[in-house]
């Protein structure tokens, strides 16, 4: 996930809910279903933040 956050990236809830729906909808272009995604982490929300701040 790292590598496809903007190094530009601010860790600000409106930065954050673009790449969330961006994640998504890379996902769901592949065939990956949402409830896939939340299976795989306990908060997408927090996943994006660690990836922004790290």
């Amino acid at each position: 996930m790292a590598n496809n956050v903007p190094e530009n990236a601010t860790a600000d809830v409106i930065s954050i809910d673009e790449l969330t729906h961006k994640l998504i909808a890379d996902a769901k272009a592949i065939g990956i279903k949402r409830v896939e995604i939340d299976e795989d982490v306990d908060s997408l929300y927090r996943t994006i933040l660690d990836a922004i701040v790290h």
